[in-house]
């Protein structure tokens, strides 16, 4: 049974930085594409990074280029979401989710994932 659980949100002044972290539980890491998204109030949930198993580089929305590094620790069944030069804009809960190998599909979608954290919130201050 895979397990995902976040950790590393809070509250930070726009220009500031966090960075979250993902645990995958059950499983090893290294057999997974992982992606992040968001959700913030009155939206809908929005793709924002992805690790894709086997793919030689990591992708990322366009509000999230340049601004947000996914990263993986496979050893430590760890997933981490650097964000720096954070805006108001970034508001969200944002969530883990993994799937084995290759979703169907489109990393981009959320059906791509068959697992998902809980959240964690990240708030922007201006």
């Amino acid at each position: 049974q895979v397990q995902l659980e976040e950790s590393g949100g809070g509250l930070v002044q726009a220009g500031g930085s966090l960075r979250l972290s993902c645990r995958l539980s059950g499983r090893r890491l290294v057999d997974y594409s992982v992606g992040w998204f968001r959700q913030a109030p009155g939206k809908e949930r929005e793709f924002v990074a992805a690790a894709v198993w086997s793919a030689s580089s990591p992708n990322y929305a366009d509000p999230s280029e340049g601004r947000f590094t996914i990263s993986r620790d496979n050893a430590k069944n760890l997933v981490y979401l650097q964000m720096n030069g954070l805006e108001p804009e970034d508001t969200a809960v944002y969530y883990c989710a993994a799937v084995r190998l290759r979703g169907r599909g489109s990393y981009y979608y959320s059906n791509f994932y068959d697992y998902w954290g809980q959240g964690t919130q990240v708030t922007v201050s201006s």
